[in-house]
């Protein structure tokens, strides 16, 4: 038997647990744990335990508690038996080809978003500036225009110095999407006078738009992770379905009355619709585009950790210098690539469609099929099976349709700029 110990030697008396170590049939080392204030035992395979740690940055180990997973150890039992030379903490990491893989689509889509901040922000600071001051001014030239601004705030490292941005974009956006629904509303046409389906060619696009709304995937698990009460994120109600169904909702009144007052006029960005004279009207373009514009760095500091993450470990000596000449470099590439694509809808369609079409729906639904395998199971006639296949289907064909008509609209319209 072994009775949890500290690190000066004497017995942990706050821990409640006993592990017994006993060798099984097959030659595995079993550990039976007996837990005194449930007052019931688990027995699993040594070489299957999951152990609670609380670790430093480093990865090593400093007391048992109910924080972070240790992932499992790979090596057979003998080893761990053996004991000569044998470390389970050397095996630590376990890299998996899907966390490379998801990591990636996450850097993608959120690059991608980036990259439609700028073309959103350019388009409704041109309106503005272009109607004050009776000038026709190139797109790109608004992009180049708030590079500094953008290298500026992107150089902040620190995410708790960047809340503050996210409360004053909140406030603008809600503002402003107050002052837009007046206008919307305003003289409001009746639903019969918009067609109630407009083409079958427009669908692959509306996919990819419409799964952009799912931009913020990448800090869904964030989010719960650090909930006082996870528990309370998933289930019905929860934080997740409530929170969801706002969103939902927005989305949808947005869409749906945006296109019956403007029709086949209606603008990738519904502010780019409201009237260019009214100084209200330019209010909203400004404090939108300002929010906006804040939004960019809470939505470049996920991708750029990533990237660190993976890349510190190469600038040893001069690791600050380092992570600022990356941040600038992304920022640079961002704008790069809109100053490539400044079509505003097609871009927004081609990331929802080719990035998260597969965190949204793909990938989702293919962890919950190896999670639940084996146990609970797939359910009553394999329902869970055909309900993850069904998405998985869906989303591919998304992606295939949405990535295709995205990239011919982007084409068209370099073509119309050639002939221009």
């Amino acid at each position: 038997m072994v009775q949890k110990i500290s690190s000066d030697g004497a017995p942990l008396h706050k821990s409640t647990t006993i592990s017994v170590a006993v060798s099984g049939r097959n030659g595995h080392s079993m550990i039976s744990e007996y837990d005194q204030k449930k007052g019931s035992s688990r027995t699993e395979l040594a070489d299957l335990v999951i152990v609670k740690y609380k670790c430093e940055s480093n990865g090593v180990p400093l007391k048992l508690t109910n924080g972070s997973t240790l992932p499992l150890v790979p090596g057979s039992s003998k080893e761990a038996e053996e004991g000569e030379g044998y470390n389970p903490f050397a095996h630590r990491v376990l890299e998996h080809p899907t966390t490379g893989i998801i990591n990636s689509f996450l850097v993608l889509d959120l690059l991608g978003c980036c990259c439609v901040y700028i073309v959103f922000v350019a388009e409704n600071l041109k309106q503005v500036v272009d109607t004050k001051a009776g000038v026709d001014w190139d797109l790109r030239f608004y992009m180049i225009m708030i590079l500094p601004f953008l290298l500026l705030v992107n150089l902040v490292r620190n995410l708790k110095y960047l809340a503050p941005f996210s409360m004053v974009a909140n406030i603008f956006i809600g503002c402003g999407m107050g002052i837009t629904f007046y206008y919307i509303f305003d003289d409001l046409p009746p639903v019969s006078s918009q067609p109630q389906f407009s083409s079958w060619h427009q669908l692959p696009l509306f996919f990819g738009t419409a799964i952009f709304a799912l931009e913020g995937i990448g800090v869904v698990m964030p989010l719960e992770n650090n909930m006082k009460t996870p528990q309370h994120f998933i289930g019905c109600p929860s934080v997740l379905n409530i929170g969801m169904f706002f969103v939902v909702l927005l989305y949808t009144g947005v869409g749906f009355f945006g296109y019956l007052k403007y029709g086949a006029l209606t603008e990738p960005s519904i502010t780019l619709n409201l009237p260019r004279h009214l100084p209200l009207a330019q209010s909203v373009k400004i404090m939108i585009a300002v929010a906006i514009f804040l939004t960019y760095a809470l939505q470049f500091y996920v991708p750029m950790e990533i990237i660190w993450k993976n890349t510190k470990h190469r600038f040893t000596s001069h690791p600050i210098a380092a992570e600022y000449a990356i941040r600038i470099s992304l920022v640079c590439l961002t704008m790069a690539i809109a100053i490539l694509i400044p079509n505003l809808g097609p871009f927004i369609s081609l990331v929802g469609a080719v990035c998260l079409s597969f965190l949204g729906m793909i990938f989702p639904a293919f962890i919950e099929l190896v999670t639940y395998w084996e146990r609970p199971g797939l359910g009553r006639m394999n329902w869970r099976l055909w309900k993850n296949l069904f998405i998985i289907g869906f989303g591919i064909l998304g992606f295939a349709t949405g990535a295709y008509c995205s990239l011919l609209e982007i084409y068209e319209t370099f073509g119309q700029v050639k002939h221009r």
